[in-house]
């Protein structure tokens, strides 16, 4: 076991409140055999009241035939993944992401075609649910390319600096490759929240995983960026249709995080997908997401 590997074996075997086991352990119940492990992510890590909040999970499956019974979800969790979903369970609500065991290995390796999964990853995670073993031991390794990915694209970037800087920089780039609600200096306070814990994680990954120069490592970013942003907003789109009361949700994050005011019609929430496709360009002209 590796440095790295052993620092995210300790991280994602941290324990969680027993609710987010329980409602972990519902999740998996409903994808039945497909179900591989379950990972729990974002900014509810660090609170200690859940009551009222959204948490954020992954689903890992085996393979996308055996988590659904549909052909249309299949092929939309194939060619654009991931497929998101609401959840509730236990008096709490949750989204959660769905990605075969394979697709979750290569979005979080450095040839990556978008940053959305690896960005998350490299970030504190806890895996509260397993099937097996072999389960527990693909999502670690998966989970244990992120750190590298990143690093390997934002190092170039701030030679001779602080270990932080990179880490910095690096969550500002992801955060020029989505489209984000969230105000501008959110991606520091990402590190800022456990600067120990990115210092720990810098330290123990090889100094090989940095084989980019300055300009390469640019040029991968405007590539992630240019695609990551048409690619969000077919998520969104997607989400409209697969997510119960997306549209809503949608309104409702960019909201709170804007501080925009949007209210959505009811012609909107009955046709959500047009109604996505026409609510992102007005939110990139005004700058409500970046």
């Amino acid at each position: 076991m590796t440095a790295l590997t052993a620092l995210v074996t300790d991280e994602v075997s941290q324990p969680v409140d027993p609710q987010v086991s329980l409602l972990a352990q519902h999740l998996a119940d409903q994808y039945g055999t497909a179900s591989r492990a379950v990972l729990f992510y974002g900014s509810c890590l660090r609170e200690q009241q859940l009551d009222g909040l959204m948490l954020d999970f992954y689903l890992i499956v085996s393979d996308y035939p055996s988590a659904y019974q549909k052909r249309w979800l299949r092929a939309a969790n194939r060619l654009i993944p991931p497929n998101v979903f609401p959840f509730a369970a236990g008096g709490l609500a949750a989204k959660y992401a769905v990605l075969s065991e394979a697709d979750f290995a290569a979005l979080n390796q450095a040839g990556a075609s978008s940053v959305s999964v690896w960005a998350r990853f490299a970030q504190p995670t806890r895996l509260v649910w397993s099937a097996d073993d072999a389960a527990r031991t693909r999502a670690i390794e998966a989970v244990s390319q992120a750190a590298p990915t990143l690093l390997s694209l934002a190092r170039p970037l701030v030679p001779n600096s602080q270990a932080l800087d990179a880490w910095r920089v690096g969550f500002a780039q992801t955060y020029k490759a989505e489209l984000r609600a969230e105000r501008t200096d959110r991606s520091g306070s990402i590190v800022d929240a456990d600067p120990a814990r990115y210092a720990q994680f810098s330290a123990a990954v090889p100094s090989a995983a940095f084989p980019l120069s300055a300009a390469s490592a640019q040029a991968r970013w405007k590539k992630l960026q240019r695609h990551g942003k048409w690619l969000s907003v077919l998520r969104l789109a997607k989400a409209s249709v697969t997510f119960s009361g997306g549209i809503d949700y949608l309104a409702w994050k960019i909201n709170r995080h804007a501080g925009t005011k949007i209210e959505i019609r009811p012609w909107q929430r009955r046709w959500p997908l047009i109604a996505a496709l026409t609510l992102v360009p007005k939110l990139l002209r005004s700058g409500a997401v970046r």
